[in-house]
């Protein structure tokens, strides 16, 4: 319908136009035709004024109504008789004066929980606390990416205040009475089915995702499009992060006392194998010697045997002095 009025403001135009055009024209050619049959014509300066200004004034008027509609805002009309159902996208339209338009933005906005000072919407610290299946209360840092359903502008229009101000009035309204509440209340939901250690490690996406299609769900109530969901950082609180790291501390203590005792029990094993070996290697030597000695016992010639193999091939100088070579037996015979 808007590009149709459109149209039709265009051809009036060059309608008129073209009216004038063909009126000088006219002239021009019976002045020329007169010229041509030898009459005297007068000197005569046309006129047009008339057609100029009408011309002139319907421009105005179609500039008037004409609109543009930029690419990141939908309009809605709101007529003597109120809102119009029909949303105005991007482009030009052509919208009566006594029409009035809101432009909405229909971008993406993004809300921050976080408990880091001044990165939020909330000057302090602002994360999201919620328990776990265990009952232990964990932290989150979590941003919201959302925009309206430029559909239902008229609706949103009608039904969201814009209490704080300014253009931007409405959506901060949205954000902390919709978003805020919404995202907790999802989030807070879909931790409760998770444990600690989940919620920390290996189940983050899976929880993000669930926290998503709830949250999608509720927004769609108020006619609000959910782009993400975003868990940029879990944490548990401080009380509890301290009785962790003391667990850990304790647990790595016994870790090292055992990895000691095993030391211990180590050296004892092998003080008791070098212990045996010793006792063998004592028992092994008495008994040699007692072999030794039962032999030396029953055959007293052995000791010479010994002698002689000890003895390194030199004459003894000592006994019966020097040169004699001659090796003694002094023991007494029997």
């Amino acid at each position: 319908m808007t590009s149709l009025l459109v149209l039709i403001g265009l051809a009036c135009l060059g309608g008129f136009v073209a009216l004038v055009i063909r009126e000088i024209y006219n002239n021009a050619t019976a002045r020329q035709h007169r010229e041509s049959s030898g009459e005297v014509v007068p000197s005569k300066t046309y006129s047009y004024k008339f057609p100029l200004l009408i011309v002139g004034v319907l421009s105005i008027l179609l500039a008037m109504f004409l609109v543009q509609i930029g690419a990141q805002e939908v309009a809605v009309v709101v007529t003597p008789a109120g809102i119009s159902p029909d949303v105005l996208t991007t482009g030009w339209h052509i919208v009566p004066p006594w029409n009035h338009l809101e432009r909405m933005d229909r971008t993406v906005w993004v809300y921050t929980f976080s408990n880091k000072q001044e990165e939020g919407q909330h000057t302090g610290p602002d994360a999201i606390w919620v328990p776990t299946k265990d009952g232990i209360k964990m932290g989150m840092n979590v941003s919201i990416s959302w925009s309206i359903d430029p559909l239902y502008a008229p609706w949103i229009l009608q039904n969201v205040s814009e209490a704080d101000g300014g253009r931007d009035g409405r959506y901060r309204w949205i954000e902390e009475n919709f978003i805020r509440a919404k995202a907790q209340s999802a989030i807070a939901l879909t931790v409760s089915e998770y444990t600690p250690i989940q919620v920390y490690s290996y189940s983050r996406s899976e929880i993000q995702e669930a926290a998503r299609k709830r949250l999608e769900v509720d927004l769609a109530v108020y006619h609000l499009l959910l782009r993400q969901i975003d868990i940029r950082e879990v944490f548990y609180n401080p009380q509890y992060e301290e009785s962790i790291n003391n667990k850990k501390l304790a647990e790595q203590e016994a870790l090292r006392l055992i990895e000691v005792t095993k030391q211990k029990v180590e050296q004892l094993k092998q003080a008791e194998i070098d212990k045996n070996i010793a006792i063998q290697r004592a028992e092994g030597e008495s008994k040699a010697l007692q072999i030794k000695g039962q032999s030396i016992s029953n055959n007293p010639k052995i000791i010479d045997l010994e002698w002689i193999n000890k003895w390194n091939g030199q004459l003894p100088t000592y006994l019966m002095g020097s040169g004699q070579g001659v090796m003694l037996d002094l023991r007494k015979e029997k």
